[in-house]
């Protein structure tokens, strides 16, 4: 008899490109998943691996099995979602998420996870957009939450919220100068973000568009360094507005007024799940809840320290 574990080792390897792999995968050993090939193989006496082969290719019928495994294994997956409650519901969920949502609202995420989903075991992965994009294309990641610069119909996006920026510096590099058009700006040294950020494709279409020219600016695609840079009074770089005003109450960055402003960027949840997974749709959901660029961890845990300074100067 065929179990839904040895399809799903089938599948997984196949999908994975590994044995290894798909024992991380299903949280089991390399040699477990082995065997239940192995059992399947002998059982009715045909390969479905190519053994004469470095790597884990499938066989002629080993291909026309995992094309058949998808659709059952998302139906067993419906139907355990369905008799499963959420307090009770074990996996993994790998979560891929950019800088800015791990300094802004991820905590926010996690607790809203976890309180619906006690026994889900959460694994994030911050990373740059497009390098999450290709991690959700080989398998290694379930759900990404990046700008919405990817068009793949391979995959469900959903949205989330957005994201303001605005030309911040240092007051000292500001000048008196408050107001600038984007020609003017690219004369000053700006920071902006690389390709592989989301953010920074997004923007670099943008300033492509309006004809600017940024071919001199600072590439930096990390959002601490990129605002350290700019409190050094080194350059100019765009920032999420609401989430350092902290920094501008305390005159350390200020935003500059410049036409054309910077469009804002949608933020959205990508994953590969059908529309029968119910528990990843409960997770898109908590992350529409939670979805707030407003917020900078770092300010909110120094504003809950400040009081325990006994109010010293």
């Amino acid at each position: 008899m065929i179990t839904f574990k040895q399809i799903e080792a089938i599948y997984w390897v196949a999908r994975l490109g590994s044995f290894e792999a798909a024992a991380d995968f299903l949280n089991t050993t390399q040699s477990a998943v082995s065997k239940r090939v192995q059992d399947l193989e002998s059982r009715y006496g045909q390969p479905l691996f190519d053994r004469s082969r470095r790597s884990s290719q499938l066989t002629p019928l080993g291909e026309q099995i995992v094309s058949l495994a998808l659709p059952l294994l998302d139906q067993r997956d419906a139907i355990l979602q369905r008799l499963e409650s959420p307090a009770t519901l074990r996996r993994k969920l790998r979560l891929g998420v950019t800088e800015l949502t791990a300094l802004t609202w991820l905590p926010d995420l996690v607790r809203g996870i976890k309180a619906t989903y006690p026994l889900v075991e959460i694994i994030p992965v911050v990373d740059l957009s497009v390098t999450l994009h290709d991690r959700l294309q080989s398998n290694s990641i379930d759900l990404i939450i990046v700008p919405d610069i990817f068009d793949d119909n391979r995959y469900t996006t959903q949205p989330l919220g957005k994201v303001e920026n605005v030309w911040m510096c240092a007051p000292s590099l500001a000048g008196e100068q408050k107001h600038f058009t984007l020609d003017e700006l690219t004369g000053r040294m700006l920071i902006v973000q690389g390709v592989l950020s989301g953010m920074g494709k997004a923007y670099g279409q943008w300033f492509k568009a309006q004809g600017a020219d940024l071919s001199r600016s600072i590439v930096c695609s990390n959002l601490l360094a990129q605002i350290g840079l700019a409190v050094s009074g080194l350059a100019t770089a765009y920032l999420p507005k609401h989430c350092l005003g902290a920094l501008q109450d305390r005159r350390l960055l200020v935003a500059l007024e410049v036409t054309p402003p910077l469009p804002r960027v949608q933020y959205v949840a990508i994953h590969r799940s059908p529309a029968t997974d119910i528990f990843m749709e409960g997770i898109v959901h908590i992350a529409q809840q939670s979805c707030d660029f407003t917020k900078f961890i770092i300010q909110d845990t120094l504003d809950e320290l400040e009081p325990s300074t006994g109010g010293a100067p």
